[in-house]
């Protein structure tokens, strides 16, 4: 969840550092800093707050250091402060430690290294591992050696970079669970916990895998096994430019994400689909079509928004494939021993190809047996490498906290998906096209939908001051509902709640008064008229009502207090559509409310720690 970056090469790494903690700073951090060599000495400079605070900090300093790490910390152990905001380092300050993740015995070591002698000043479970590796350098062991013994020795997830005054020539990284990529440079290499972090300086990389160790020079490095085998790593191109992490002129990347939708779901389904054949081709499922097809059961596993994709998804695969469908929290799938076969196949969604519960449950899919699909954005993340096959999404680069173009990106191929093993089995090429046709149309109908930006806004200034909000959607509008409430909480920090429709009289109808907001996912679908009975009874109330509804309802509008119409489009694929007003009003409420839209308090983008 924090960010990791490093630089050794011939050029001042300070600001290298900083410009790469700010393009991490979307991760979710609650303090920066940064540790170099200089003059044959370590120094640490470390702020609470932004990486603005901590660049205005030592700007007074001159600072020129050919080799430094930088950090932004995400609290696990230890309050958000100064004192436990990373990097980390030994008494005598000479070995410097960055730090990802969570050292889950490190109440044991912290007693064994009180018994050796070691003081602790921070609460931190990183401070314990640098003082770790302190004890088996002073064994007259080398930086890699004394890393690779301390690791050994550590129960949890890592990913790691440490700096040591007697070896200024090197950085020395490892990961277990929590990514980390190599920079290669010309005359400088860097490393980063997200690729993020390096677009600017170089697009040749080398990924990580988990209990590996490297050694980063300047004009070379070396990776090993936590066992000291040498490694050959392939060296790997990726895609993508700066001008895609910055903001492009909008006042936020989330506004800027959202608006790319167009442009993003046509990235995610170019060149996936024969439209003459009613047909999707997605080739990082070639060879595997059939068994998908045939299996007796999918399970989808995912997060957060992704689950939301992934209950979607359920809907769509039942109603046109004829499989049994699961969806399932991947923070709770490993834990309650789930029966898994060889018939079945388990689908892994996530955004950042890196969220530590779903790669734990992958893991456990993968030993027992399971065929292990990822749906992921981010090229050569480690889900994607982990899962026998899979499709990326193809949204480009997501900055802001709030998953917007992902999500509906993600819809996009799991859509195609259900096509491709549809047309395996029993859908015909009619219906094939229909589907086929109508995925086609969705970028523009998406733009429609985003040219009413200032109306949604309109209807935003409306609900400021709401305490609680109600989403109700039915069918594959009750995932969306669900989405819908999650960007609520997560940028503007207004409680809200996602319901089935019908359920609300079980319940959450005795919330329902005069201040009570309560947004409806009405398309013109087989349920339509029980939401509109819905309607009537939170109206009975006095609710509030916004209703999402198609462009040809003209009688909702005496209904209700406040209409956004989209277009309409075949049930399975309304969730692309109806979910954008939801993002805009979120926004737009965040934004009214002086919030930080993209960095919400206490969020991360990429959940790498339990």
């Amino acid at each position: 969840m924090c960010g990791i970056v490093g630089y050794i090469g011939n050029k001042n790494s300070v600001p290298i550092l900083i410009d790469g903690l700010k393009r991490l700073e979307y991760r979710g951090y609650d303090s920066a800093g940064v540790g170099i060599l200089s003059n044959e000495s370590a120094e640490v400079y470390k702020k609470e707050g932004k990486v603005s605070d901590l660049e205005s900090h030592i700007s007074e300093f001159k600072l020129n250091s050919k080799v430094g790490i930088g950090h932004t910390r995400w609290a696990t152990h230890g309050i958000p402060n100064e004192v436990n905001a990373h990097p980390h380092f030994n008494p005598e300050k000479t070995l410097l430690v960055i730090h990802n993740g969570i050292i889950e015995n490190y109440t044991v070591l912290k007693k064994n290294l009180r018994d050796e002698g070691y003081e602790f000043i921070s609460d931190t479970d990183t401070e314990v591992l640098v003082n770790l590796i302190d004890f088996y350098l002073k064994k007259e062991l080398n930086l890699c050696n004394a890393v690779r013994f301390a690791l050994s020795k550590v129960e949890g997830t890592y990913g790691i970079a440490a700096i040591y005054k007697n070896e200024p020539d090197k950085i020395v990284v490892a990961r277990k669970g929590s990514p980390l990529v190599i920079g290669v440079g010309e005359e400088e290499n860097l490393i980063a916990s997200d690729v993020n972090a390096l677009i600017a300086h170089t697009k040749r990389v080398v990924y990580l895998e988990d209990n590996e160790v490297a050694e980063i020079y300047k004009d070379r490095f070396i990776v090993k096994t936590l066992n000291d085998e040498k490694l050959q790593k392939h060296i790997e191109e990726i895609e993508g430019s700066i001008e895609e992490i910055t903001k492009g002129g909008f006042p936020h990347f989330m506004l800027k994400e959202i608006m790319e939708q167009p442009e993003s779901i046509k990235n995610s389904l170019r060149g996936r689909v024969i439209l003459k054949d009613g047909l999707a081709k997605l080739g990082g499922l070639i060879g595997y079509e059939d068994r998908i097809a045939g299996s007796k059961r999918i399970i989808i596993c995912a997060c957060g928004t992704s689950w939301h994709a992934g209950l979607v998804a359920e809907y769509m695969i039942e109603q046109y494939a004829d499989i049994p469908v699961e969806v399932e929290y991947a923070s709770e799938f490993r834990y309650r021993n789930p029966i898994l076969s060889k018939d079945d196949t388990v689908i892994f969604i996530s955004q950042s190809g890196e969220t530590a519960d779903t790669l734990a449950a992958l893991k456990e899919a993968k030993r027992k047996g399971a065929l292990c699909v990822g749906v992921v954005n981010v090229v050569g993340s480690t889900i994607a490498r982990e899962s026998h096959t899979g499709v990326y999404i193809h949204a480009g680069p997501e900055i802001g906290v709030a998953s917007t173009k992902a999500f509906t990106s993600q819809l996009i191929v799991l859509s195609l998906i259900t096509l491709l093993i549809a047309r395996k089995k029993n859908l015909s090429v009619v219906e094939g096209r229909e589907i086929a046709q109508a995925i086609l149309e969705l970028p523009e109908k998406v733009q429609e939908i985003l040219n009413q930006n200032e109306l949604v806004e309109k209807v935003a200034e409306k609900f400021v001051d709401a305490h609680n909000f109600l989403y109700l959607g039915r069918g594959y509008q009750f995932p969306v509902a669900l989405e819908g409430a999650l960007k609520l909480k997560e940028i503007s920090y207004i409680h809200a709640e996602g319901y089935p429709a019908a359920e609300m009289k079980h319940g959450p109808i005795a919330l329902i008064d005069e201040n009570m907001p309560v947004v409806f996912i009405a398309p013109t679908d087989s349920v339509y008229e029980k939401v509109v009975s819905n309607i009537e009874e939170v109206k009975a109330r006095g609710g509030r009502i916004i209703a999402v509804a198609n462009n040809d309802n003209g009688k909702i509008d005496d209904l209700v207090e406040n209409t956004i119409k989209v277009p309409s489009t075949i049930p399975m694929l309304m969730p692309v559509l109806t979910v954008i007003p939801l993002q805009l009003l979120a926004y737009h409420i965040a934004v009214k409310k002086g919030l930080n839209v993209d960095q919400p308090r206490n969020l991360a983008k990429s959940v790498t720690v339990e």
